[in-house]
């Protein structure tokens, strides 16, 4: 065990379980047991079950089974795992949803990539075992294919479940992670994250069950699919500028000549005047505007790479400190 100072907690865990929960009284009491029993073998291990203001008796069946009970009063995932990272001190830390779709028995091998294998993020990943078929809310499964294959594509990586609530996490990753997210598209906020700043990230597959009767997702299909693919989008523009401004100046050119040639440029010689100004106008602001973005691009670029540079120095000290302990 280690002392630490200016925490919330005096020492710091080996291995840290993070369960967020809202009102998961049916499966909380089963997820916490069944964590236990996978920690069994390991010393300085703790359950941490943070509350988001259950109405039901998700905190007492959580402290009955003998989790470690704390709370965020701030509604959305998000902001509580903004709180579970913040507070706990752990050299391992595994996140596991509390509706009982997860195996626990999984969190011994994800928990050996991160303290004997030294990656940054485990990903439990459903998508390539049972997800599709014990899945029975519609459109989860063609939203988690939407949004892999959009960060994919945007971000170049191997991340195979992108939207998965089962993870591990080095102290590297999440003493540096800034949680921005306030609700369910934390997961790919992580996700990305990870991918940016060339963080060391492992596919597990694990096998997926879906909720058992009476225990309902609290993950609207449409609204929270919405902010997760407008995150993407925002996310993109934020980490790779250069691209995201440099394709809209592109397609600020091709309107700029697309209008300028028929309307302005062949009448004007055939007959030698310029028969419509306003086009003219219009045309030479948007290709204005072109260059603005291109530079924008360049500009914005060059700040993302000082704040990369600046993160490597952030992830150095942490694991500094983390060697002094």
């Amino acid at each position: 065990m280690y002392l630490r100072r200016g925490r919330k907690d005096k020492y710091m865990d080996k291995l840290a379980i993070l369960i967020p929960c809202y009102n998961e009284g049916k499966t909380i009491g089963k997820v916490v047991a069944d964590c236990k029993k996978a920690i069994n073998g390991i010393s300085d291990a703790n359950i941490y079950v943070y509350d988001n203001n259950s109405s039901d008796d998700t905190v007492k069946l959580a402290q009955k089974a003998g989790a470690i009970v704390r709370h965020e009063y701030l509604q959305g995932k998000g902001n509580v795992i903004r709180r579970m990272f913040r507070e706990i001190n752990a050299e391992c830390y595994i996140m596991i949803d509390g509706d009982d779709t997860y195996p626990a028995e999984e969190i011994p091998k994800m928990a050996e990539y991160v303290l004997n294998q030294n990656y940054d993020m485990v990903v439990g990943d459903r998508l390539s075992s049972s997800y599709f078929e014990e899945n029975k809310r519609p459109f989860h499964g063609i939203g988690n294919k939407v949004v892999r294959g959009s960060i994919n594509f945007f971000f170049k990586n191997d991340i195979r479940d992108i939207m998965t609530g089962y993870r591990a996490f080095s102290k590297n990753f999440v003493k540096t992670y800034p949680v921005l997210s306030k609700g369910f598209e934390i997961e790919t906020e992580m996700s990305i994250f990870a991918i940016v700043n060339n963080l060391a990230v492992k596919n597990h597959v694990i096998d997926y069950r879906d909720r058992p009767e009476g225990s309902e997702s609290k993950l609207d299909t449409y609204s929270d699919g919405f902010k997760v693919l407008r995150l993407i989008a925002t996310l993109y523009r934020n980490y790779k500028p250069l691209p995201f401004y440099g394709w809209l100046s592109l397609l600020l050119v091709v309107i700029s000549i697309a209008f300028f040639i028929p309307r302005v440029f062949i009448p004007y010689h055939m007959t030698g005047k310029v028969l419509n100004m306003p086009t003219l106008i219009a045309c030479g602001l948007i290709f204005l505007a072109a260059i603005m973005s291109f530079y924008s691009g360049l500009i914005l670029d060059a700040i993302q790479r000082k704040e990369r540079r600046e993160f490597e120095f952030r992830l150095q000290q942490v694991s500094e400190n983390q060697n002094k302990q």
